[in-house]
């Protein structure tokens, strides 16, 4: 019970400084999955366009690279670029969040039944009214996993984010190491913890809402 009652008053003290942390925190997620989504999905979306193995193979690999550089080695690269704070966080994040993306939306533009789209060139659709009316709707679940999956690792990675001053979340952890105060390393671990779950909850109800339309 004192446990709690400690907690309590903690939370009471430092409520302003708390919503500071996770304001900042989803932000650099939110700004970075947004603009992976506005990057990959549209080239997805071109790649199966086109019959150019070299071009999609490049393509790939160079989004793949990105996945293989360590996160804390990634996050470094960009202080000679950009500096400190949150622009180099969110440029880091941002090529995390490409190949989830990009991949999941390829997969399913490519997984639309090719008698399906026969079927709407004999009904007259052009190809934009295809893409829009048919693909992108039957593909759906396929791009709303790659977004759900890269938001939850995004809001995790963005963690790290805070040893090149993005602030966040990971702030709090970090300050809570160097105070050795456990209050900040628990809060700023769950608060990180519930965001992830929370998007996830919220985008899989978005899906169900527009995949069962």
């Amino acid at each position: 019970m004192e446990v709690l009652m400690d907690y309590i008053e903690f939370w009471q003290e430092r409520y302003p400084s708390i919503l500071e942390y996770t304001w900042q925190h989803l932000f650099v997620s939110l700004v970075s999955v947004i603009l992976g989504a506005v990057l990959a999905i549209p080239l997805g979306i071109y790649l199966t366009r086109i019959k150019s193995k070299a071009i999609k193979n490049i393509t790939f690999n160079v989004t793949n690279i990105f996945q293989t550089i360590p996160t804390i080695a990634l996050l470094a690269l960009m202080i000679p670029l950009l500096g400190i704070g949150m622009k180099p966080a969110i440029v880091a994040l941002f090529l995390y969040s490409l190949l989830p993306l990009l991949r999941n939306t390829f997969a399913g533009i490519q997984s639309v039944d090719p008698e399906v789209i026969e079927s709407a060139k004999g009904i007259g659709y052009s190809p934009i009214q295809r893409l829009m009316q048919i693909e992108i709707p039957l593909a759906f679940p396929y791009i709303m996993s790659g977004l759900r999956i890269t938001t939850v690792y995004i809001i995790s990675w963005a963690t790290i984010a805070a040893v090149i001053g993005a602030g966040g979340l990971g702030g709090m952890v970090i300050a809570g190491l160097g105070f050795n105060d456990k209050f900040l390393i628990f809060t700023g671990t769950i608060m990180a913890v519930i965001m992830a779950l929370i998007a996830d909850f919220l985008m899989g109800i978005l899906e169900k809402k527009v995949a069962y339309k």
